[in-house]
């Protein structure tokens, strides 16, 4: 990585890392806004869902305003957005209040991967290096936002500490806008030749739209919608498959009761910042569409495996919940080369603005389609259809393989 690439990754670090603190803490806070609003789990479920659907929806608008005016100034918008949204939810008096703050985060959150992954494929060289610190930096915010409120809970009220978290998005603009790169010097190093035009216009968005659907981009944006399936349905109800086994009943340590089932799955978390590492590592020295193709392959088979692994005992558990934790993120720096691979340097943005919408709005089902498995069938069942999923993006990317 020379220079430039060096700067833009590290804003977008920044960006990503400040992004998936937020996502995560929200969740934290659900719990205490029942009581705190005397709100139904229902209502207050109902609220972040709306909130983490903008995340989708906002995407695609998000892409095409990044080929328009470019990504360094959308990234700064939405971190400004991010952190005023938590600074209403500290003073909201009321659920509505609370709601439109809650809107807001979505919204502004919409901004960021759109953005920020245009930036990172026009402007890195070492592409899949730069994909691979951004995917880490993600991991970190995931694994680390959550801990930090938790912590802070203990001793503060959840005013308080909504307030506090207002300064990730200060710090992270403020350094951000000190940052100083070239957005496209990547653009000519190593793009597919997808000729396009501009979506300065409606025309020109339309244009562009039927280019991209015209190629192996369509395969690509099936994956990210496989993806994002397995992966939502995945993470969503892991700890509560966790917690169900026999293996991680609560412990009692110092008259407390501990989940050890917590611990694991935060573990998974940290761990997946080496996958997303092991990801953009391998997409800069293998063909793009091998590596998917043997990614999608291992999530299947650690779906097959992953029951009769925890009845095997402890051991064989860890090793395979490591393995998920590992693949399920190396898959995301995979996803993104792919995209870039499969779109050209111009329409970047709307690029990845599809495929968001796709990633984070259509495969936000899977948590809707895990519920409903485990509603009325058994963790067993629900991995298989995790494998499912996940032998069928392989097919698919195998059909980009055949293509290439």
């Amino acid at each position: 990585m020379d220079a430039n690439d060096r700067t833009l990754t590290a804003f977008t670090m920044l960006g990503h890392a400040t992004f998936h603190t937020y996502e995560l803490v929200i969740p934290v806070f659900v719990a205490i806004w029942i009581d705190a609003f005397t709100a139904s789990p229902a209502l207050l479920g109902l609220v972040a869902g709306a909130s983490y659907g903008l995340v989708g929806v906002g995407a695609l608008p998000s892409g095409v305003l990044a080929d328009r005016v470019g990504s360094k100034r959308l990234v700064l918008v939405c971190l400004v957005g991010m952190g005023a949204a938590f600074g209403l939810v500290s003073v909201a008096p009321t659920l509505p209040v609370l709601a439109v703050a809650l809107l807001l985060w979505g919204a502004a959150g919409s901004i960021y991967h759109p953005a920020g992954l245009a930036l990172l494929s026009r402007g890195a060289k070492a592409r899949g290096t730069a994909f691979a610190y951004h995917g880490a930096a993600g991991n970190v915010g995931v694994a680390v936002g959550p801990l930090l409120a938790a912590v802070l809970l203990v001793v503060f009220d959840w005013r308080a500490v909504a307030a506090v978290l207002v300064v990730p998005a200060l710090v992270a603009t403020v350094a951000g806008w000190r940052l100083e790169f070239d957005e496209t010097a990547g653009s000519a190093a190593r793009d597919a030749t997808v000729d396009s035009g501009t979506t300065d216009s409606l025309r020109g968005f339309l244009t562009d739209s039927r280019l991209l659907f015209t190629g192996g981009f369509v395969l690509v944006l099936v994956v990210g919608v496989l993806y994002g399936l397995y992966y939502r349905g995945a993470v969503t109800f892991l700890p509560e498959v966790l917690a169900g086994l026999p293996l991680f009943e609560p412990v009692e340590v110092y008259g407390r009761a501990v989940a050890p089932s917590q611990y694991v799955y935060s573990g998974l978390l940290l761990l997946g910042g080496v996958g997303q590492y092991t990801g953009g590592w391998l997409v800069d020295r293998l063909p793009i569409e091998r590596v998917l193709v043997g990614s999608y392959a291992a999530l299947a088979a650690i779906a097959v495996v992953f029951i009769p692994a925890a009845d095997a005992g402890l051991w064989p558990l860890l090793t395979v919940a490591a393995a998920f934790g590992f693949c399920a993120f190396l898959v995301s720096p995979v996803n993104q080369e792919a995209i870039s691979a499969y779109s050209g340097a111009d329409v970047r943005g709307l690029s990845f603005g599809y495929s968001y919408t796709a990633i984070f709005g259509v495969g936000a089902l899977g948590s809707s389609l895990a519920g409903l498995v485990l509603t009325r069938s058994t963790p067993a069942v629900l991995f298989v259809v995790l494998a499912g999923l996940a032998g069928c993006a392989a097919l698919l990317a195998g059909a980009l393989l055949v293509r290439s």
